[in-house]
C-alpha cells in the first residue's frame, strides 16, 4: 500500500521507513533534517528510493500534500526531548501538528491512521504491570501532550480507522540515545546513579515496526490503543551487565546515591530553563535510573498476534556491532 511515515528521519521512523520499503509498501516520508544524524539518516532513506520531504504538519497544505494518495499513515513525529522550550512548543507539535493530519487524512480518503504514542503517558509505574486500561498520569508536557494528541485520534475515529501504539523504551541499530551508555561501558567509564534496582521493558526496533505495521493494516487494530513492549522483565543493572556482555567487558561496579544527583539536575534545570539553555543534566534523564515499567502486551498478542521475537542479549550485541561498523565505538 501506499505509507506515509512521519518522523521518517528520526530512529523508529527511518528504521520503520526501510522496513515498510523492504516489504514492498510504497513509502511516502516526511521528516527533519537539521542535525547531522538527521542527515544521515535521509541520506540511507534516499538511497533506497524513499523520498523524505521536509516541511512543517502545522501547515494545511504540506499535511495534505503529504497524504494525497496515501491509504495509511503511521504518525511518529513529535517534539520529544527539547528542554529549553516553551509548553506550547510541545503542544503546537504534538497535539495540534496530529489534528491537522488527521483532518488532511479524512478529506483525502485515508483509510488507517495509526498514532505512535509513548508509555510516558503513565507517568510513575508501579510494580503492577501496565495494561491500555491503567489510568495515566503523565508527569512532563511531553507525556500531557502525546496524551492529548490521543484524545485527538479517538475522537476522529468514526471519520476514520484509527489506532494508538504506546511505545516502550526503544533500542537497536540505528538508535543513538543509547550510545553514551553503550559507550561509558565500553570505556569502562559508566556509573550507576542509585541501586539500579528500577525495572524495564524495552523492545528492539525491529519488533516494533512490525507492531506499527500491524497497527495500520490489521482488521482487528481498529479503534484500539495498544501497549508494545519486549518480552524480557530486566532490572536497569541487569541491563547494563548484559550490554557490557554484548561488548566484551566487565560489568561496571561503580555507583553513587541518587538523591545529591537529582538535586543537581533540578537545579540546573529551574536556573538554566529561563535562558532558553539546554541543561547538562535534567529530571527526565534521570528517568532511566529511577523509573521502573512493566506492562502486559496481552492486547496486542490477542489482536494482532504479536509477540517480539528478539531477546535483549541477542539486541544488545546487534547494537553493539551497528555502533562498531559506523565508528561510533572503537573497534575491537
Amino acid at each position: 500500500m501506499r505509507l506515509l511515515i512521519t518522523g521518517a528521519t528520526g530512529f523508529i521512523g527511518s528504521r520503520l521507513a526501510l522496513g515498510a520499503g523492504a516489504e514492498g509498501h510504497r513509502v511516502v516520508a516526511t521528516g527533519r533534517a537539521e542535525t547531522e544524524v538527521e542527515k544521515g539518516r535521509l541520506a540511507s532513506l534516499e538511497d533506497t528510493g524513499v523520498h523524505v520531504a521536509a516541511g512543517s504538519l502545522l501547515e494545511k497544505d504540506f499535511a495534505a500534500r503529504m497524504i494525497a494518495g496515501c491509504e495509511a499513515v503511521i504518525h511518529l513525529a513529535a517534539a520529544q526531548h527539547e528542554a529549553n522550550v516553551p509548553d506550547s512548543y510541545y503542544r503546537n507539535i504534538n497535539v495540534e501538528a496530529t489534528r491537522n493530519l488527521l483532518e488532511a487524512a479524512v478529506a483525502g480518503g485515508v483509510r488507517r491512521f495509526a498514532y505512535g504514542s509513548t508509555i510516558g503517558v503513565y507517568g510513575s509505574a508501579s510494580d503492577i504491570a501496565l495494561d491500555e486500561e491503567s489510568p495515566t498520569r503523565p508527569e512532563n508536557i511531553y507525556g500531557r501532550t502525546k496524551l492529548e494528541a490521543e484524545s485527538v485520534v479517538r475522537l476522529a475515529a468514526g471519520r476514520i480507522e484509527t489506532s494508538i501504539v504506546r511505545i516502550s523504551e526503544t533500542y537497536g541499530p540505528g538508535d543513538l540515545r543509547l550510545l553514551k551508555l553503550f559507550r561509558a561501558i565500553d570505556r569502562g567509564r559508566f556509573v550507576m546513579i542509585g541501586r539500579g534496582n528500577n525495572r524495564r521493558q524495552v523492545i528492539h526496533v525491529g519488533d516494533l515496526c512490525r507492531g506499527l505495521l500491524l497497527a495500520a493494516t490489521a482488521p482487528a487494530a481498529v479503534g484500539e490503543t495498544f501497549v508494545l513492549a519486549g518480552a524480557e522483565v530486566m532490572t536497569t543493572h541487569e541491563m547494563v551487565a548484559k550490554i557490557a556482555h554484548a561488548l566484551g567487558r566487565a560489568a561496571p561496579r561503580l555507583r553513587v546515591p541518587l538523591a545529591p544527583v537529582a538535586a543537581a539536575a533540578a537545579l540546573m534545570e529551574d536556573v538554566l530553563k529561563p535562558f532558553g539553555i539546554q541543561p547538562p543534566l535534567h529530571r527526565r534523564r534521570l528517568d532511566f535510573f529511577r523509573k521502573s515499567f512493566l506492562f502486559s502486551t496481552a492486547r496486542a498478542q490477542r489482536l494482532l498476534a504479536f509477540q517480539p521475537r528478539i531477546g535483549f542479549s541477542e539486541g544488545a550485541a546487534q547494537t553493539a556491532r551497528w555502533y562498531r561498523e559506523q565508528g561510533y565505538l572503537e573497534s575491537r
